[in-house]
């Protein structure tokens, strides 16, 4: 059974810095590609950043380039992602998920529906 639990979420002003985590379990971790999306009450899903499997390249969605960072310890199944320079705007719950494949393919991994595992997400709350 696969799991992904996400950890690392809170509350923090406008400027500050969060580290989240996924832990991933049930599944050969370094055969997945892993990404982090995120949700806005009312909003769709938005990709957030993506990894390979090997743990490069890295793909983000144009509104968190320069701030976020995503990495991965495929030692301890496990995908991060740093956020730096928060802003009100990126607040939201954020999910980390699997891909099915090794590597993400471009045009289609931002596309939520492409991936097999979520976790249950964690949310994040950045304050003005």
């Amino acid at each position: 059974q696969v799991q992904l639990v996400e950890s690392g979420g809170g509350l923090v002003q406008a400027g500050g810095s969060l580290r989240l985590s996924c832990a991933a379990s049930g599944l050969t971790f370094s055969n997945y590609a892993m990404a982090w999306f995120r949700q806005a009450p009312g909003r769709e899903r938005e990709f957030v950043a993506g990894i390979n499997g090997g743990g490069s390249p890295t793909f983000y969605g144009d509104s968190v380039k320069g701030r976020f960072t995503i990495s991965r310890d495929n030692a301890k199944n496990t995908v991060y992602l740093q956020m730096n320079s928060l802003k009100p705007e990126d607040t939201a719950v954020y999910y980390c998920a699997a891909y099915p494949r090794s590597r993400l393919i471009d045009y289609y991994y931002s596309d939520y529906k492409e991936y097999s595992y979520w976790g249950q997400g964690t949310q994040v709350t950045v304050s003005s």
